[in-house]
């Protein structure tokens, strides 16, 4: 599920070195030059291609040797919904909260108010601990790298990095590179407050 088709549509430019090859082949290509493990603003990530649904009719633009057409195409594309489950692996821990990756995704944060209650973060080791309340007392569980976390996906964020109108002041464009700098294009925030939600072998034993 974390995996939708959307239906996208663009215009191919094929270069007359292509010519000779199967054109659906070929604009195949092109389209996953372009999109691959591209974030398209309120999308989401661009994985595939999955099929082209039409190719209409191709153009010469004059002085250009190259021809155009527009395709109509399903990209499969990674965007969670919210209140999804998913598992993926610790990547590292800060005061902030637990980095999440998927491997083919990064920016996915767990932050301090959404984990585990009540939760600690250990400066010398750089670990989130679950202070674990049982019969028997309090149990430290560790939160390490690479172990793998299931979290529920809670809210999803965009950023547009796309270029600034001519018009847009010199200020007001690197303050948007800036913003641009700190902020990925697309961010997720899980939490992992609640039943069977945390490292997987937490509920294992």
């Amino acid at each position: 599920k974390m995996f939708v088709l959307v239906e996208m549509k663009d215009t191919v430019r094929i270069k007359p070195h292509l010519f000779g090859l199967d054109r659906t082949e070929t604009i195949s290509s092109q389209l996953n030059k372009k999109f691959a493990n591209k974030v398209i603003h309120q999308v989401g990530l661009c994985i595939s291609l999955h099929d082209i649904t039409k190719i209409e009719d191709s153009y010469i633009l004059p002085g250009d040797g190259a021809y155009h057409c527009k395709v109509h195409f399903r990209y499969a594309v990674f965007r969670p919904f919210i209140d999804e489950a998913i598992v993926g692996k610790v990547r590292s821990s800060s005061p902030e909260g637990v980095h999440v990756s998927l491997g083919f995704f990064d920016d996915i944060l767990i932050p301090a108010d959404s984990l585990q209650h009540p939760s600690r973060f250990d400066q010398t080791e750089q670990v989130w601990i679950w202070e674990y309340e049982t019969e028997d007392g309090c149990h430290d569980l560790y939160m390490d790298v690479k172990k793998e976390v299931r979290f529920r996906v809670v809210e999803e964020i965009f950023i547009d990095v796309s270029p600034s109108a001519p018009e847009a002041s010199e200020a007001a464009e690197k303050e948007k590179r800036e913003r641009e700098a700190r902020q990925p294009p697309y961010s997720i925030i899980g939490s992992v407050s609640g039943a069977g939600l945390g490292l997987l072998e937490w509920w294992q034993s």
